[in-house]
This record gives C-alpha cells, sequence and structure tokens, in this order.
C-alpha cells in the first residue's frame, strides 16, 4: 500500500506541477493564433481597394436611420430612404437631396469625410493590433473551420490611448475563420468602471457596458463589418452624460462599377437604380 501510495503521490504531485505548464502552453498557442489572425486582418485591409454598394440601418440614441451608400474612390454618397421607420416626405426628401449635391460638389465637404474616415480606421486598425497582448487567450470551441476564443484582460499590458483603457477593460469572446484568418465576431463586457483623469474629473464610464461587432465575406473576398451593437454610458466632466447606444446593421452588399464617379454615383441613387441593384424596393 505505501508503495501504490507513494506512487499516486508523486503522479499527483507531477500533474500539479504540469498542470500550470500546460495552461500556459495553451495560452501561448491561442495567443499565436490571434496573432496570426490579427496579421492577416492588417495585411487584407491595408490591401483592399475594393468599392460597394449597401444598405445601411443605424439606430443612435433612440432615432433610426436607413441610407443607401455608393463607395467610389472619391468619398462614400449617401441616401437616406427612411427615418425612423417612415419614408422620408417631400421636405426631408429635399434636405437631403441638397446635402448629397453638397457632398458631390464641394471638395471640403468630402476632405471632412475622408478625414473621419482615415481616423476611423487608423484607430481601428491600432485596436486589432493590440488584441494578441492586451488580453489572456483560451480556445473554448472548435466548429470546422469557426475556432471560438474567450479572452480576459492582461495585467501586465499597458494601454497608450483613451480608447485603448476602455478597450482593453473588456472580456468576452472572439470567433475567427481559421481557413481565411478573418475575424466572425468580437464580443465583450466592460468588467470595470473606467476612469479618465484625477478620481474621474475627465470622464468615467461604468462596468457591464458591452460591443459586438459581427463581420462576414460580402463577395471576392472582401470582409465587412455587417452588424455593430454598441451600448456603453457614464459621464464626461462630471455633468455630462456619455451616451454610446448604438445599433448599426449594413446589407446587401453589390460591388460599385468601376470607374464610377460621384455624380453617377449621385444619379444612380437619385433615379432608384441602386436600389433596384441591391434588390430592394425603390425608394420614392
Amino acid at each position: 500500500m505505501r508503495i501504490l501510495d507513494c506512487t499516486a503521490a508523486l503522479l499527483l504531485s507531477g500533474f500539479l506541477a504540469s498542470a500550470p505548464i500546460h495552461a500556459h502552453a495553451q495560452q501561448q498557442s491561442a495567443r499565436a493564433l490571434v496573432q496570426s489572425i490579427v496579421n492577416n486582418e492588417l495585411k487584407q485591409d491595408a490591401n483592399d481597394h475594393s468599392h460597394w454598394m449597401f444598405r445601411d440601418a443605424n439606430k443612435v440614441g433612440g432615432k433610426s436611420t436607413v441610407t443607401l451608400v455608393v463607395q467610389t474612390a472619391e468619398g462614400n454618397v449617401k441616401k437616406a430612404i427612411e427615418i425612423d421607420g417612415r419614408a422620408l416626405d417631400e421636405q426631408q426628401l429635399q434636405a437631403h437631396r441638397q446635402s448629397m449635391q453638397r457632398f458631390v460638389t464641394d471638395p471640403a465637404v468630402r476632405q471632412k469625410q475622408k478625414q473621419s474616415q482615415e481616423h476611423d480606421d487608423k484607430q481601428a486598425a491600432a485596436l486589432t493590433r493590440m488584441l494578441p497582448k492586451a488580453f489572456h487567450w483560451k480556445v473554448v470551441q472548435q466548429n470546422g473551420d469557426v475556432t471560438t476564443l474567450a479572452f480576459r484582460p492582461d495585467s501586465n499590458f499597458s494601454p497608450p490611448t483613451r480608447a485603448a483603457r476602455v478597450f482593453a477593460a473588456m472580456q468576452g469572446t472572439m470567433m475567427v475563420n481559421t481557413k481565411h484568418k478573418r475575424i466572425q465576431s468580437l464580443k465583450g463586457t466592460l468588467i470595470h468602471d473606467v476612469t479618465f483623469g484625477w478620481f474621474g474629473v475627465l470622464g468615467k464610464l461604468y462596468k457591464g457596458g458591452t460591443f459586438d461587432v459581427e463581420r462576414r465575406d460580402v463577395g471576392q473576398g472582401v470582409w465587412q463589418i455587417t452588424a455593430t451593437h454598441v451600448h456603453i454610458h457614464g459621464h464626461a466632466l462630471i455633468f455630462k452624460t456619455i451616451s454610446e447606444d448604438q445599433d448599426e446593421e449594413t446589407s446587401h452588399y453589390k460591388p460599385t462599377p468601376p470607374g464610377t464617379t460621384l455624380q453617377q454615383a449621385e444619379k444612380m441613387l437619385n433615379d432608384g437604380e441602386v436600389a433596384r441593384t441591391l434588390g430592394l424596393a425603390q425608394p420614392q
């Protein structure tokens, strides 16, 4: 019995010693997978010069707008077709047509859109680049080409920006397509309050806030964000309430005809060609 007991003890002690090593190896393997996915995402985004037409349904702060979008080399031309579930009335139609015409004819308006888009793209790339280092990763499910990983904050990571601080305070799951090395979804919950400035004087976001981003191949091997759900709340500068409530879904993707100009995109939107191409009821 003593020999058996001693053997069992040795086996148990060996298991306990190897368990942390095994867990660490699994974590490193998961992190390596995330790094390979991130590397491919950044490469694909940098090389993607495609342009698309699509339907964009966006709800922010209780107000919903459905827009048709035509991407061109000179900018994205947009036409609202629905507000709060109703077709635009004549006054709204006129206002939106004038806004679209200003975009087409005024370089300053287009430059403003370009700068905003470049800022968003730069920030998205920075946050994507953070993924492998900002979190501990664990593979929790594998189903064919789809792998689901769980993530939680890595206390050794030092976020370089305010946006990074919020992002790095999340835990959740990420689904990746291992065949194409693309992110399919990223879902997170803010697990603690995030404060900015002394005792949060500059701002505070409350724990429990959530985000959910869904992506898919819309054609030609191009992956786009097709759903975004953000619900994060807090305050800034003591008195100003922060309410990041957004639900956006894009669909009905079709390639923009090569060489489409701003003027052509405007005409296509106004005469219903875009709606017909997307297979939607023609807006009035």
